[in-house]
């Protein structure tokens, strides 16, 4: 059976046009290859004030009728409007600047017997940002951490392929999840204006400490030796491991853990949270480096000027310690 695809806002301007011309219904449908009573029904729920159809019916008025229609479709299918004590709960962690994953998760813990208790966080997402309009959308999208006026397809920022040899963040050791030894970084890249330039991250996990690795291009080789040069500086004990997601500018992680003795991990597709304390470093970059950036056109002396801000700025989470001070302990006894 043919796919049946909605009235585009094309064939309701044709509409309109035969209408006008005083066309029939079947010559309008037959000249959109639309069957007779699509366009007998587009055109008579279609005219406000019940007018006749060669002044009633309007393009506007018409593409506008067909959104609040399918909003009343998705509303219909919505969980969080069936269950007005989820709704509840889920409105008050969302205030708490949870986010969706963290409530998805602990729903699933509370009420594990309980399926009417229970949503996905692509739900949560989907209500947010498909079912609710007005004052309402912009507060809970605020609530968010990225606070995006629009839902950011997860799959079109990076590509994930399959990496040989890769070793998941589920083998690596305890004491990396624990920050009780330092010397565990993880990594990541900051794209530039239009995915054609790149900008290194690297954060030691216990001190926050944190490396900008310029870079003249964003391949796997490029990333491998600059990544490389930059922890070479840095002890042995200090080169213990690197978390990283899956982009496949470390498809040569090998080679580099052969130069480096850096082991890598890699997180699980889609999860930043794995890597938690680079990506929120990364947020804090982009406060010098804002999305549109071309850091082909930035100078290495600015990037390692950020890095040093960065890096001599207190922390609280490190009892309004400075990384760089914390980092300068760890070297004097590695040393």
């Amino acid at each position: 059976m043919k796919k049946y695809n909605r009235l585009s806002p094309y064939e309701r301007e044709e509409i309109y046009q035969g209408i006008q011309k005083g066309k029939s219904y079947r010559l309008i449908a037959r000249e959109l290859s639309r069957n007779v009573s699509t366009i007998c029904r587009e055109i008579n729920r279609n005219m406000p004030g019940g007018k006749i159809p060669e002044h009633g019916y309007r393009i506007l008025y018409a593409q506008d009728c067909a959104k609040w229609r399918a909003t009343r479709r998705r509303k219909g299918k919505c969980k969080l409007h069936k269950e007005p004590e989820l709704l509840k709960l889920v409105l008050s962690k969302l205030k708490k600047r949870w986010s969706p994953e963290q409530i998805s998760y602990f729903l699933q813990s509370k009420y594990p017997n309980d399926p009417a208790m229970q949503l996905s966080h692509e739900s949560i997402y989907s209500y947010i940002y498909v079912n609710c309009r007005g004052n309402l959308r912009s507060e809970l999208i605020k609530y968010l951490r990225q606070s995006r006026p629009r839902r950011r397809n997860k799959y079109s920022s990076k590509k994930h392929t399959r990496i040989p040899d890769m070793i998941s963040i589920d083998q690596r050791p305890k004491e990396v999840e624990d920050r009780i030894i330092p010397g565990h970084w993880e990594g990541d890249l900051i794209i530039g204006k239009g995915h054609q330039s790149a900008l290194g991250s690297l954060v030691e996990r216990t001190t926050r400490f944190t490396l900008l690795v310029p870079l003249k291009n964003k391949d796997a080789r490029t990333v491998r030796q600059a990544f490389a040069r930059e922890l070479k500086r840095l002890p042995r004990q200090l080169r213990q491991s690197m978390t990283y997601d899956q982009g496949s500018e470390m498809s040569e992680h090998r080679l580099f853990t052969k130069y480096t003795q850096v082991k890598v991990y890699f997180a699980h597709p889609h999860s930043p949270w794995e890597r938690g304390t680079n990506e929120n470093t990364n947020m804090l970059i982009r406060d010098f480096f804002p999305k549109g950036t071309d850091f082909n056109a930035v100078s290495r002396y600015k990037i390692k000027k950020v890095q040093e801000l960065l890096n001599t700025r207190p922390r609280k989470v490190l009892n309004w310690e400075i990384p760089a001070n914390a980092f300068a302990k760890i070297l004097k006894n590695a040393n």
